[in-house]
């Protein structure tokens, strides 16, 4: 598709008028893919004000920024005009420090992290690297909302290399910011394993509740506030009653509620509305609820006459 120009005008206004602009899917406070997800968290941490731009809101602009920048994914992130790059590129960016000087940031001093791996975590990563050909060690990954990753590294590069137990751990400055003190554990049990990660430095989470506690918590009446995260288009389709969609207004609505009121959010599935809640905890709301399988759940559960889609 040819950038028109028209849309080529329009995004020379967005990329010109703002030092700080990023072209995504949502929105600042409502992500809607895992990659706008981490640029808004790395750039929520470095700088106050930045401009988004929602792509889903106009087809033109969606295709238009990748005709503009001749870059086939989104997000894509400008600063002061120029192109820096999409999520891997911002992300290497941050870790190594580059981003700070972009943004015309002080880097952050960060302290050496303790981290403790326990004997059952220390054996199974071993195994895992003697198993992977030119693995340098464990990256783990730490989010400002607290997600975490690990997997293997081939790359020794880090801004933060720590070793416990026998293990290499390569850390981002970020991550390193988050890591002091934790312990990494990997937990058997009957029916499951996996690794455990405990973290002194965690905030409060967000709940989840399923379908079934949901419809109890209704019955009875308590003092709950349930939103509705999607589109009005699928509200049309299918709805829980006494839901409220969440617009500006209802935003507007719940900032100015007490920060212990239970708020509960649902989308279509489940992953929107885990974006919303986090937004909220992170304004300071203690008691929020994501609810496990969004309308789809409730609809195959609690309310079978609803339309699945």
């Amino acid at each position: 598709m040819s950038l028109t120009p028209e849309v080529r005008q329009q995004l020379d206004d967005l990329v010109n008028s703002n030092d700080v602009v990023l072209f995504m899917k949502g929105n600042r406070n409502f992500p809607q893919c895992g990659f706008s997800a981490t640029l808004v968290d790395i750039l929520n941490e470095l700088v106050d004000d930045y401009e988004t731009v929602n792509v889903l809101s106009d087809p033109a602009i969606r295709q238009g920024i990748k005709d503009y920048t001749d870059w086939p994914t989104i997000p894509q992130l400008y600063i002061k005009g120029e192109f820096v790059g999409g999520c891997d590129i911002v992300r290497e960016l941050h870790g190594s420090g580059e981003l700070h000087t972009q943004l015309g940031v002080e880097e952050e001093e960060v302290a050496q992290p303790t981290i403790t791996i326990t004997d059952a975590a220390a054996e199974v990563v071993g195994q895992a690297l003697a198993a992977e050909e030119g693995a340098a060690g464990l990256q783990l990954s730490i989010n400002s909302r607290f997600q975490y990753d690990l997997s293997l590294s081939t790359s020794p590069e880090a801004a933060f290399t720590v070793k416990s137990n026998g293990v290499t751990l390569l850390l981002d400055r970020g991550t390193a910011k988050r890591a002091n003190g934790i312990t990494l554990d990997y937990i058997r049990s009957a029916s499951s394993e996996g690794f455990s990660i405990t973290n002194p430095n965690e905030p409060p989470k967000v709940q989840q509740m399923n379908v079934t506690d949901l419809k109890t918590h209704m019955d009875e009446g308590a003092a709950l506030s349930l939103f509705d995260v999607r589109s009005e288009e699928e509200r049309a389709i299918a709805s829980i009653e006494g839901a409220l969609m969440l617009d500006e207004a209802a935003e507007e609505k719940v900032i100015a509620m007490d920060k212990d009121a239970m708020l509960v959010f649902h989308c279509h599935k489940g992953g929107r509305s885990q974006q919303a809640a986090e937004y909220f905890l992170s304004k300071g709301f203690t008691n929020v609820h994501n609810v496990e399988g969004g309308i789809d759940a409730w609809a195959a559960t609690v309310d079978k006459s609803l339309e699945r889609y």
